[in-house]
């Protein structure tokens, strides 16, 4: 019954969905930012990751497993321009039914000025955006696991509101030793049921994505390597290479380009089990706002967590520009240890 479902979901998600545009052509960007402190230090998305952090579960809910069972993680991002948003979710699991996790992402873009036609000031407005996560997940045998994510997507813009909703279908593998895991995720697939005053329905931005990550037995590290949107091949825009005008040259160039632009890269190292840093990098973005004229560390990441057995407290940063960066905390709380503690 179960794989009957995912097989009729499938069919009906990805029909309208795999024509779906990279960038500003689609509504709801919103569901493709990062929280989580860890993910958002190794390059922003990672569908791969084995770990009881139950963050990671937003970006892959195959990585939903039992061991994050009553863990309740808070997520809150300062962005740019008094721009903030974040994530609150819970999750519960029961031994022959599988895993479940439910929770609640905001944007807020912040107050504006109001003005008429004539410039004239008439007072102020706000602009918001939110997404609700129910997610289900569950292993097929001690190897395989898949999961799914439902998002009722509500988007208050002034006095324009939109509701829609968006599936995320993922599926991992883990190996018997644990130390290598891979992902796959079909993700942001669904439909904007009402849309915006005047504005024709637009398309969710529809995403396939796949990853691995390998720790290494005998040292503390960890590396993930995720490619991002395969389901389109050309990620530049109106992309000229003005290194050489060479034909030959300018093929591979420009093939090299493409590839790269896929690829998100993290590592992490683990010193002990209560202690981690981490790295990233983002090569899209790095091309996306790059300034040549000055050196700078756009589209690389950086964080550190620090782990203990009630509680989980993350730092990452991301930079995109030379204006500035993204910082993100993330805390994972686990109510029964804190309970557990209390009574001792």
């Amino acid at each position: 019954m179960i794989k009957k479902t995912i097989h009729i979901l499938l069919a009906i998600m990805l029909v309208p969905a795999l024509k779906a545009q990279t960038g500003g052509d689609n509504v709801y960007e919103f569901l493709n930012l990062t929280h989580s402190g860890l993910i958002s230090s190794l390059g922003g998305t990672n569908v791969s990751l084995n770990t009881d952090n139950l963050n990671v579960a937003y970006h892959n809910p195959a990585l939903l497993q039992a061991n994050m069972n009553n863990s309740i993680a808070l997520n809150y991002v300062n962005y740019f321009a008094g721009v903030n948003y974040g994530l609150a979710m819970y999750s519960r699991s029961f031994p022959g039914t599988g895993n479940f996790a439910a929770g609640v992402t905001y944007l807020n873009y912040g107050s504006f000025i109001a003005a008429d036609a004539s410039g004239i000031i008439t007072g102020s407005f706000k602009a918001s955006e939110y997404a609700m996560s129910m997610i289900y997940s569950r292993e097929i045998d001690t190897l395989f696991s898949f999961g799914i994510n439902f998002k009722p997507v509500l988007s208050h813009l002034e006095n324009y509101t939109s509701f829609g909703f968006a599936f995320d279908i993922g599926a991992v593998y883990r190996n018997r030793s644990g130390l290598f895991s891979a992902g796959f995720l079909l993700k942001n697939a669904g439909l904007q049921v009402t849309r915006y005053a005047g504005e024709e329905r637009q398309k969710l931005p529809f995403e396939i994505q796949a990853g691995v990550s390998q720790k290494l037995a005998y040292a503390p590290l960890r590396f993930s390597l995720t490619l991002r949107h395969l389901e389109k091949y050309d990620l530049t825009f109106q992309y000229i290479d003005t290194i050489s005008t060479n034909a030959d040259f300018l093929l591979g160039s420009e093939f090299f380009e493409n590839m790269m632009r896929h690829v998100v890269v993290g590592a992490e190292l683990i010193p002990h089990k209560n202690f981690y840093l981490s790295g990233g990098f983002n090569y899209q973005r790095r091309r996306e706002l790059l300034t040549e004229s000055k050196i700078s560390l756009a589209g690389f990441s950086w964080g550190f967590g620090i782990n203990t057995s009630f509680m989980n407290i993350e730092f990452g940063r991301a930079t995109y520009h030379l204006a500035g960066s993204s910082n993100h905390v993330s805390i994972i709380i686990k109510p029964d240890k804190i309970y557990n503690r209390i009574r001792k």
